[in-house]
């Protein structure tokens, strides 16, 4: 029996935007699944509760824990590509950069991801993270099979298939119901997308949006807080040519004007919150309109250097303008000052028992403010707006829901909880942010 190497130490972990700090009793870094599966069942032997931690891109305490920390970076790589079933087989450590790239280099592509691809594949699908897509759906549920070892120590294959009932609640599993050693996607042959941005009045966004969801694969905008204006996004599948943006424009637009200067006036409206309306129209009329044609991760995803919190809330799509205008009302009427856009995605039903589109086709809004902004006065009214839309908190993204509030938002809830009880009795995978929102 191999051992994973061990770390005794008091060391505190933090996560990306250092709203979460956790003193876990040691860490651990398996390099198999077999050295997982006995990292599981020593801690449970000792009474120590386990979590695993990607790269700490969550919001929420959702992987702190005083027990036994795991870290997956050795557990990375791709185990195998099927060609003839269009599926891929990666270690559940394997940040989504690496992945992409891997993917790349064989021809392949997922259909469709998120925005950043700095998590692992295991903390990203875990805490539902997703993109837009008119068809395509969020991260998870794009996964064909996982491998999940359990609170016993078991190792256990799951699909649509084998252990069904699992497979619906483990794709997006909170870490509650084990620890995800590995995971197949759905692949597809490399692609191109043809991406379209520019400005558009918010008015004429929120008249236009089902038409505008409607007629792209992909699309999204982000809403200028204090002003009129929007930066929309529209991604449709090319024949080519590949057409990047130049070494020098693409540098001034996504590094220079959406982080650099970016930082820059989020630093000033920290230190002179009076002066967030002008900056915002400043930093409305920054980003000019382009096009470019590129491979899948190239076009959705970008860097996103400057911190921030973030609460997110997915609505009915049908209900998502009516929510919008009733944020941007409350921000106008308010003394608020919000230097971040809002952003605005959707994803299409999926049959995950907690993913916020479980069951309807939905809208996310997304609000952030700067970090070390005080952001509570905003984040409370916006979810106020969003729970009176039957909203459904990411996962991942800071919110106040709770277990009582949940079990209404999701018809499945009780089914998640069912699987929970028969995989962890005792909670070996608890923490407070899961009892709050699971119950116990």
């Amino acid at each position: 029996m191999t051992t994973a190497s061990r770390t005794r130490s008091r060391a505190t972990w933090r996560n990306w935007a250092g709203t979460v700090a956790a003193r876990p009793e040691r860490e651990a870094r398996p390099a198999s699944v077999e050295e997982l599966a006995d990292t599981v069942r020593t801690a449970a032997a000792e009474g120590l509760r386990v979590k695993t931690v990607g790269t700490g891109h969550s919001f929420t305490a959702i992987a702190a824990t005083d027990g036994v920390l795991i870290r997956p970076d050795l557990l990375t790589g791709i185990r195998r590509i099927d060609r003839q079933a269009m599926t891929v087989t990666v270690e559940s450590g394997t940040p989504l950069k690496r992945l992409n790239a891997a993917l790349a280099r064989e021809g392949l592509s997922l259909t469709n991801m998120g925005d950043i691809m700095e998590q692992t594949v295991a903390g990203a699908t875990s805490t539902g993270t997703h993109g837009t897509g008119r068809e395509s759906g969020s991260i998870a549920a794009q996964i064909t099979a996982l491998e999940l070892v359990t609170a016993a120590g078991e190792v256990l294959d799951c699909s649509a298939e084998e252990n069904p009932e699992v497979f619906a609640a483990a794709r997006i599993g909170l870490g509650a119901l084990g620890v995800v050693s590995a995971i197949t996607f759905a692949v597809e042959p490399m692609f191109l997308l043809h991406a379209r941005e520019e400005p558009m009045p918010f008015d004429r966004v929120a008249e236009e949006f089902d038409a505008l969801h409607a007629e792209n694969e992909h699309f999204e905008f982000y809403w200028f807080p204090h002003t009129s204006r929007c930066t929309t996004k529209r991604n449709n599948r090319s024949q080519g040519p590949v057409d990047p943006p130049g070494r020098i424009s693409g540098w001034i637009e996504d590094e220079l004007l959406s982080n650099g200067l970016f930082q820059v006036v989020s630093t000033a409206g920290r230190a002179v919150p009076a002066a967030v309306p002008a900056i915002a129209r400043i930093s409305s009329r920054a980003l000019s309109a382009r096009t470019y044609t590129d491979i899948p991760y190239k076009v959705f995803t970008s860097p996103r250097r400057v911190r921030f919190v973030e609460m997110e809330y997915a609505v009915p799509r049908a209900s998502a303008m009516a929510a919008l205008r009733e944020l941007r009302a409350m921000v106008d009427r308010s003394p608020l000052r919000v230097s971040f856009p809002v952003e605005v995605r959707t994803a299409p039903a999926d049959d995950i028992t907690l993913s916020t589109a479980s069951g309807r086709d939905t809208a996310y809004i997304a609000v952030h403010m700067y970090k070390g902004t005080p952001y509570r006065g905003y984040f409370t009214e916006v979810e106020r707006i969003m729970t009176a839309y039957e909203g459904r908190p990411h996962w991942g993204k800071l919110h106040t829901r709770d277990a009582a509030y949940l079990a209404g938002a999701y018809p499945r809830f009780a089914e998640f909880t069912a699987v929970r009880d028969r995989l962890d009795p005792d909670r070996l995978f608890g923490n407070d942010y899961l009892r709050r929102v699971l119950g116990d």
